[in-house]
């Protein structure tokens, strides 16, 4: 539940921010807080983000995401001067909340949302099973269709059995190479 800005109180409130200027903010505000002597009423500046995996040209990537696009988190303590110093950076909008004061996030918001940021790899479910009919999406085998043989979900991995010249020849793929027919 969010709360209302308790002054002297140390929380996490949240910025909006110009879409795309969200570490533009996060780096302007840092160098203010040093310039301007506030180390004491603010403490950290975080730009949520989340790793993803990606497969362009039949390979895999990982990609670092914005969570909330628009959007930077301060933890601070409200006081005249530490809002003024943090409203007035470039490029922030204002802070969320009613009319000037600043609504606060929950510990459990809060914990929720570092546990999603603190996955270093990234896991996703992998949706078949062996026996499911699917049709290969990307790489050298893109719009074959074929059977699941095999899952490694610990790899991503899976073996599709693909019909080439009247059999069916084993195509070891990504999980993200396929999709559900």
């Amino acid at each position: 539940m969010p709360q209302q800005a308790v002054k002297g109180k140390r929380a996490w409130y949240v910025l909006h921010t110009y879409s795309g200027y969200e570490e533009n903010v996060a780096t302007n505000l840092k160098q203010r807080i040093e310039s301007m002597g506030m180390e004491d009423k603010i403490f950290q500046v975080l730009v949520p983000k989340e790793k993803r995996i990606k497969i362009r040209g039949g390979k895999r990537y990982t990609v670092e995401e914005k969570i909330y696009p628009g959007y930077v988190l301060v933890e601070m303590i409200v006081t005249d001067d530490s809002w003024y110093v943090v409203r007035n950076t470039p490029n922030v909008t204002g802070f969320i909340g009613s009319g000037t004061i600043p609504t606060s996030i929950s510990g459990e918001e809060f914990k929720a949302l570092r546990k999603r940021m603190g996955i270093e790899e990234p896991k996703y479910k992998i949706d078949v099973v062996v026996g499911d009919a699917v049709k290969i999406t990307d790489g050298p085998f893109k719009n074959f269709d074929g059977k699941i043989s095999a899952v490694d979900e610990a790899k991503g991995k899976i073996k599709v059995l693909v019909n080439m010249f009247g059999r069916e020849t084993p195509v070891e793929l990504d999980f993200l190479q396929v999709k559900k027919i």
